[in-house]
């Protein structure tokens, strides 16, 4: 009974360490702000579907940003350097 409330208190313990090993703000989100700054002349107000991922063994990066102007964008990147490729969000119809 001991080893096992010794390892739920080591686990609970531990837990919120692991935690704070993650960013909430990964590096990649710096790059898009500067060039998103640079490019579109963008102040960033939020982002939504913020991902990360792989294809073909690269990495991927994805994120909508919403300027505080309330234009809208589409970021994308493929590697961990290069450039951003921005689309912007516009009224569509069928």
């Amino acid at each position: 009974m001991r080893a096992v409330a010794f390892v739920i208190t080591a686990g609970l313990l531990l837990a919120p360490q692991a935690s704070f090993g993650q960013s909430s703000d990964p590096a990649w989100l710096d790059d898009l702000k500067e060039q998103i700054a640079f490019d579109k002349q963008c102040e960033i107000a939020y982002l939504l579907n913020v991902r990360e991922g792989v294809l073909g063994g690269q990495p991927t990066y994805e994120a909508r940003v919403q300027c505080a102007d309330g234009r809208m964008f589409d970021a994308s990147r493929v590697g961990s350097t290069g450039y951003f490729e921005f689309k912007a969000c516009e009224i569509q119809a069928c």
